[in-house]
């Protein structure tokens, strides 16, 4: 009798052309990931060639029971780590039968900012850094941690390596390397400042892109700790205590950054970033004010302030950007973060156009992704 193993792992292509797509969106919390799959008749690389599909929004927070159809539009295409060959991952944002975007779908509106010829022609970069923690599964107490009781003080466990300081390696790297084949953009790992935290860098990416990669890196972490008995969380003090909090720092440039005299340009977005704090703040999701104290590497919620290499800065600039005088800024949400939300906010400070703020979505650790993306282009050029 063949192993369950053997089963999960058979290559459709020795008999089939066939292949199997996992429809991917995000569920009523904005920070639940549903999926399911469905059988194609063969290879598909482009996203508008895959046909539309619909679940029960009544079972995931998103329709009434008695008008539960909600339509799934897929939006990019990624390889499927898991069942590998020609099967893929879809990326999807929801609409009703109508063709109307459901109120929890921030992509339709994120999207429709970056398209705009203001926004395309500034090229804009997002370098995401997406931090979480690993629990044990039935105590929802960090990896690492003996249950009930803590380990030493922080200070041994950043960019650690050993099994009193490193917890839940093998989770990591084969997380990193199941991004890598599956085509996302990661840059890089390390853990973190909390035993049992780590995170992961998406980017450089342009624009929906990084929402929709970060979504999808986040959707292969959930299956892997899923595979190991682990549970993830995105929370933005999942200790409270003397430990640092989880964050989704956002790195962002325009092409008017990147060039000379780019400085100038990064220091006016920031200004306008800070005429807009609190809206951005309530944007970028519930937790903040657990993690953004004015310790642990926060700036206190209620206070803006920016600086050069200052990690207790609601936004920090790098010392090779002001060396340089051009180059990005970066913005610290929770890991929740919605990444359409940040993206979108950094957009809408942008002054040569009146693109609305809608934007608060993509990025706080629990921030959600898309919110993020656009508060940053928006307060830019």
């Amino acid at each position: 009798m063949a192993l369950l193993n053997d089963l999960v792992n058979l290559n459709l292509s020795d008999t089939t052309e066939k292949i199997i797509a996992e429809y991917i969106w995000i569920g009523g919390s904005g920070m639940d990931i549903r999926s399911k799959a469905r059988t194609l008749p063969g290879p598909v690389t482009d996203p508008s060639k895959l046909p539309k599909w619909n679940y029960d929004g009544s079972s995931t927070g998103q329709a009434p029971g008695e008008d539960s159809e909600v339509i799934l539009y897929p939006q990019a295409i990624f390889k499927d780590p898991f069942r590998r060959g020609n099967n893929i991952l879809v990326m999807c944002d929801c609409y009703t039968p109508a063709g109307e975007p459901i109120p929890t779908n921030k992509r339709y509106n994120a999207a429709k900012i970056f398209s705009h010829p203001d926004v395309a022609a500034e090229v804009p970069w997002y370098g995401i850094e997406q931090e979480y923690t690993l629990l044990q599964k039935d105590v929802k107490w960090p990896l690492g941690w003996p249950i009930g009781g803590y380990p030493g003080p922080q200070g041994p466990y950043y960019c650690s390596t050993g099994a009193d300081k490193s917890f839940g390696r093998d989770i990591v790297d084969a997380h990193y390397k199941a991004c890598l084949y599956a085509g996302i953009n990661i840059s890089g790992i390390n853990g973190e400042v909390m035993p049992g935290q780590w995170e992961f860098q998406v980017g450089p990416a342009v624009g929906i892109s990084a929402g929709d990669e970060v979504w999808v890196a986040r959707y292969i972490l959930e299956r892997i700790t899923e595979i190991a008995g682990v549970v993830l969380s995105f929370d933005p003090k999942p200790i409270q205590g003397d430990w640092n909090g989880a964050g989704a720092h956002t790195n962002y440039s325009t092409k008017s950054m990147r060039e000379d005299g780019g400085f100038e340009i990064i220091k006016k977005a920031i200004e306008k970033l800070g005429l807009r704090h609190k809206e951005h703040i309530a944007a970028y999701g519930e937790g903040n004010e657990r993690r953004l104290t004015g310790r642990h590497e926060t700036a206190d919620i209620n206070t803006f302030k920016w600086g050069v290499a200052n990690r207790g800065a609601s936004i920090r600039v790098g010392r090779e950007t002001e060396q340089n005088g051009k180059g990005k800024l970066l913005r610290g949400p929770k890991a929740s973060f919605k990444h359409g939300s940040i993206c979108g906010h950094l957009l809408d400070c942008r002054d040569n156009h009146s693109l609305q703020a809608y934007i608060s979505v993509i990025f706080s650790c629990s921030l959600h992704q898309t919110t993020i993306f656009l508060t940053i282009c928006f307060c830019l050029c």
